[in-house]
């Protein structure tokens, strides 16, 4: 690979890494609406560790669905590719 691809590559990455950083901050502020429309304003240690716990939950069960989402697609394209 040349230097200038292995450039636009870095750049890319980083693009969607930003863009992924900018919906991650936009759901935590949804989140926290949510959690403080529910549980009313609390910001004792209590209420943040509650908050905190319960959105490692979700991100734990959303990345094993995304995950396994992932590996049937690929299990699909690779089938396919065989029977090519």
């Amino acid at each position: 690979m040349s230097f200038s691809v292995d450039v636009i590559d870095k750049l890319a990455a980083l693009v969607t890494a930003a863009f992924g950083l900018v919906a991650a901050l936009a759901w935590n502020s949804a989140i926290q609406t949510i959690f403080k429309e529910i549980f009313g304003d609390q910001s004792s240690i209590p209420a943040m560790l509650g908050y905190a716990v319960f959105v490692t939950v979700i991100a734990v069960i959303f990345t094993l669905w995304i995950g396994f989402v992932s590996n049937k697609a690929k299990e699909k394209i690779d089938t396919k590719k065989e029977g090519e």
